[in-house]
């Protein structure tokens, strides 16, 4: 204890905030619960019992190390009882070859959500090719629960091998919804969705919509970055736009507020999401049962031990934990 109150003398004064770092979110209510009542309680979400509210945002696939990442992240969901997206899923469409990067079924178990996930101008040409029977075909050999679709126009555009998307994304999607028997979920690549486009998904009946908000990774610049062409650099201006998971919640809620027949009935809250306290707060603010995924962040921990993803997700969950005990949202 004498070294206990020492350390609290020699840090008081380094500890201090300024009030303009406080967050403003929450009222802290220390009054209203004891340590006994923090556990998380189990719920159900895309069809399946998770028991905590982290989504592992879709990633990587095709490499060695995208191997180890996604047989990583698959224990850490075992383990925690979380969801998975897998990274895009397009070269298992003709050939098995990097089939093993993925297989994660295996390692996650039968009970928890693992979805898989192409691109929209995938899609698109699997639509105009009457092919969609290889999506139905994909889900079965990675035992997915359903197919995750990214809408990626921007990152496409400035991609120096980008595909051409010739129809509007959610002509491609409403043909997919009439065709499949399996789940969809509908997710950004990091610059989000506005109103009017967050508005028509809603409308459809998919299993979920994932913001993949702007604040994350941004792909677009990713491109931008990877070409050396200086003419190209001149399109930053558009890496820069783009909504955040706080601004497309708010559109959501007011859709769902004003619209009691939407179909869609779950969001993925992802996007420029650092830690708990984030996940936290969209994910109570949130109209639609929600959890929050993570990308860039899990990527961090699982490229390397598994020990280290294991001890980042457990300050997660136990920072969730002292959030659902004492922080209300203002």
């Amino acid at each position: 204890m004498t070294d206990r109150k020492k350390d609290h003398i020699e840090l008081a004064f380094r500890s201090q905030i300024e009030k303009s770092f406080v967050d403003d979110r929450f009222y802290y209510e220390p009054f209203i619960n004891t340590h006994l009542q923090k556990e998380l309680k189990p719920f159900s979400f895309l069809g399946k019992e998770i028991r905590t509210p982290i989504w592992v945002s879709s990633m990587t696939g095709g490499t060695k190390l995208a191997g180890k990442i996604n047989a990583n992240l698959a224990r850490a969901c075992a383990e925690f009882g979380m969801g998975m997206g897998l990274g895009s899923c397009r070269l298992l469409l003709e050939d098995d070859t990097y089939l093993e990067d993925f297989d994660v079924r295996h390692v996650l178990g039968s009970d928890l959500p693992l979805y898989a996930n192409l691109g929209i101008c995938q899609l698109e040409e699997l639509i105009k090719n009457n092919e969609l029977s290889k999506i139905s075909n994909l889900v079965s050999k990675l035992q997915a629960d359903g197919i995750i679709i990214h809408v990626n126009p921007m990152q496409e555009w400035l991609q120096p091998e980008g595909d051409l998307i010739v129809r509007p994304p959610i002509e491609s999607i409403k043909d997919l919804l009439k065709y499949a028997d399996y789940p969809v979920i509908v997710k950004e690549v990091g610059q989000g969705f506005g109103p009017n486009s967050l508005n028509q998904l809603l409308q459809l009946p998919l299993q979920a919509i994932e913001f993949g908000a702007f604040g994350g990774t941004n792909f677009a610049k990713i491109e931008m970055m990877r070409n050396p062409d200086k003419l190209i650099q001149l399109y930053e201006p558009l890496a820069k736009i783009g909504h955040t998971a706080d601004q497309m919640l708010e559109w959501t809620n007011a859709i769902v507020e004003s619209n009691k027949h939407i179909k869609c009935k779950e969001l993925i809250i992802s996007g420029g999401i650092h830690s708990f306290i984030d996940g936290y707060y969209l994910t109570e603010k949130s109209k639609l049962p929600a959890i929050y995924g993570q990308a860039s962040e899990l990527l961090k921990y699982a490229q390397d031990s598994y020990s280290d993803l294991q001890k980042y997700l457990q300050t997660q969950i136990e920072g969730l934990k002292i959030a659902n005990t004492y922080l209300k949202l203002k």
